[in-house]
């Protein structure tokens, strides 16, 4: 079943098929996902091994998301164009690629190139892989459950990957870090083939260059002016040249995509309140896991002197609320909607970031497993309902751009979370050669924030589950003449 256009093979999948595929298409969000934990792991080694700054190791993991953010939308389309299973296939042996020169580096910079090389390959994963899913389970309530394992593997990978990486910067070195991701690239490429019918759509839209590079040069210039802002100076001609120039290409960019007839982005989905409501919740959500994940392993490991394996067991609560309740979350989505998941979500990831806001060198465990639990649990509910928001209000043609937008509204999140909690934190932390306490009151600005991105959710949310933002979506369909963005509220869980 090759090259099959949309919604032709999904009936003829049986049910062990489809999970078989389900299956296929999780590897990849498992050797992304542990990618990150992995690396957030073994900062402090790379530090240490490279005599990186803590902006030279920002650029060790928004260099990567900066990419993915850049690319993702780009490489949806090239999936529905050239055929989702080939593309996949190709990001799965760019990422592997990009995981062996990581582990070959021999500098800071070299490092952070191959993470790019890495970022381009996991640009063809996850869109395609969730628009596979998409058009693989089309009944609504066997997609949200599919979408809630596909939460759950998030949570899996982020528990081993603190875990294994720990172990492996322990007993073997950081390079090992990166070797890990060959072996499963590889059997990933195999059960792809075997298992993934290939698809693409009807309908492809047509290359948007001009887009393209408003997209990169948008992230680039205000990732890279928050990063450096703390050492140049927030005022200095550089830093406010940067954020004019990004202003500039955003203005452009909306000018440009509202007056293209095939867009890279189409703008005005986003006055279906669902749906941008979904992405601006990916923004937040993930801004706060990108900062959380940067500086609790700094803190873990700089400030309470732990080894990189017990700061990856100090983070195994966290880990596993999220693959508990991940695939809670899609059943619940199912049954009665997206805001009870979005409501809970957002009050215990707040709690959860607020016990942390004064920590101490010795602050009992007790108090951070409580913290981790809440955050993790939080965010395992707050994943699904933007996925299910994203692609469910969009028809089959448009799921790899759906979830490509749903795919970089994370990336984004990461990125701008590691910039801005990482900036705050650096701006008054100073690295010794050893053990610096000091470094968990530098840490308290940064839970702050990352407790301000965590509360968002909560109206956010709200604003997206009511009756005018259904009625909204709906006359964007009409208006749009897709007639499925309305599908957002009755899938994604919108209440009277």
């Amino acid at each position: 079943m090759s090259n099959e256009p949309e919604g032709e093979h999904d009936e003829t999948l049986s049910r062990r098929k489809r999970m078989l595929v389900l299956a296929s298409c999780c590897m990849s969000i498992f050797i992304v996902g542990m990618d990150v934990t992995i690396v957030n792991v073994a900062l402090p080694s790379i530090r240490h091994s490279l005599h990186a700054s803590v902006s030279g190791l920002q650029w060790t993991i928004d260099a990567y998301t900066l990419v993915l953010a850049s690319f993702l939308m780009l490489a949806g389309s090239m999936g529905d164009r050239l055929g989702r299973r080939h593309v996949f296939q190709v990001g799965l042996a760019l990422f592997s690629t990009g995981s062996l020169l990581c582990a070959v580096a021999p500098n800071l910079g070299l490092l952070i190139a191959a993470r790019m090389v890495q970022a381009l390959g996991g640009t063809m994963l996850n869109p395609i892989a969730m628009s596979i899913i998409r058009n693989t389970f089309e009944d609504p309530r066997e997609r949200a459950a599919a979408i809630g394992v596909w939460g759950g593997v998030v949570g899996l990978s982020m528990a081993l990957g603190p875990v294994v990486g720990g172990a492996l910067v322990v007993g073997a070195g950081w390079r090992w870090i990166f070797l890990v991701n060959v072996p499963v690239g590889i059997a990933a490429i195999v059960l792809t083939a075997l298992h993934v019918p290939d698809s693409r759509a009807e309908h492809v839209r047509r290359i948007d260059p001009i887009g393209q590079v408003l997209v990169i040069v948008i992230l680039a210039t205000v990732v890279f002016a928050i990063i450096q802002g703390p050492s140049a100076g927030w005022f200095s001609a550089e830093i406010l040249g940067l954020f004019a120039v990004s202003a500039a290409s955003l203005a452009t960019f909306v000018y440009h995509e509202l007056h293209r007839e095939e867009p890279l982005l189409e703008i005005r989905f986003f006055r279906s309140r669902p749906f941008s409501n979904a992405s601006l919740i990916a923004v937040c959500a993930f801004s706060a896991l990108g900062g959380f994940l940067f500086i609790n392993t700094l803190y873990l490991q700089e400030a309470r002197g732990l080894s990189a394996f017990h700061a990856g067991l100090y983070t195994l609560p966290m880990a596993a609320m999220t693959v508990i309740f991940g695939p809670i979350s899609g059943r619940l989505i199912g049954r009665v909607g997206a805001r009870p998941s979005l409501m809970v979500a957002g009050v215990a990831m707040t709690a959860g970031m607020l016990l942390l806001t004064g920590i101490q060198p010795h602050t009992s465990v007790t108090r951070l497993f409580i913290a981790y639990i809440l955050f993790g649990a939080g965010f395992g509910l707050v994943n699904p309902p933007i996925t299910n928001a994203a692609v469910s209000g969009m028809p089959p043609a448009q799921a790899g751009v759906a979830a490509a937008i749903a795919s970089s509204s994370r990336q984004l999140g990461s990125t701008l979370g590691v910039a801005i909690v990482g900036a705050a934190v650096g701006a008054s932390a100073s690295f010794g050669a050893g053990l610096d306490p000091r470094f968990a009151a530098a840490t308290h600005p940064g839970w702050w924030i990352i407790a301000g991105f965590t509360a968002a959710v909560l109206p956010l949310g709200w604003l997206a589950t009511t009756r005018r933002a259904r009625e909204g979506a709906d006359r964007v369909a009409r208006d749009r003449g897709t007639g499925s963005l309305g599908a957002i509220a009755a899938r994604s869980g919108t209440s009277p």
